[in-house]
């Protein structure tokens, strides 16, 4: 990737260049390990990696570097019941300071995009037999609605 926009550092024994790549996979690591962050909410390319079986390190993250800055749009899905307005200061705070730590860039912004909730597997199943004995007792009055 040689992309002249890319943060770079000139020093005696010569140049070295920081990837988008790289500052999107520093945001999602730390991104992904806030508590209350249940998955990164990616596109159809970061689901192709996992069934290939890598993991994307930079799914649910944009990044625009520029020569000194850079500004980063996160997407993830959180964990029902916590608290989103925490849990995205959160991971704005560990972002930046990620970011900013390991490649001397200054972030301008991190916007958060909150894309979902995920609910525990026992509550998604108590749901799913509520809404199964719905459709049950529906049809049963729809039958006997059928024979007055």
């Amino acid at each position: 990737m040689d992309n002249e926009e890319s943060p770079t550092t000139t020093t005696e024994l010569g140049m070295v260049r920081i990837a988008d790549e790289v500052v999107s996979i520093i945001a999602g690591i730390a991104a992904s390990d806030i508590n209350g962050v249940s998955s990164m909410s990616g596109g159809i390319g970061g689901g192709i990696a996992e069934v290939l079986g890598r993991r994307n390190l930079s799914k649910g993250v944009k990044v625009d570097v520029g020569t000194e800055d850079a500004k980063i749009d996160i997407f993830i899905i959180v964990e029902y019941g916590e608290r989103i307005p925490d849990v995205t200061w959160n991971i704005q705070e560990s972002v930046k300071k990620a970011v900013e730590t390991m490649t001397g860039l200054n972030v301008t912004y991190i916007n958060v995009h909150v894309q979902g909730v995920h609910f525990p597997e026992e509550e998604t199943e108590e749901i799913e037999e509520d809404v199964e004995e719905n459709v049950e007792k529906t049809e049963e009055v729809a039958e006997e609605e059928e024979n007055l």
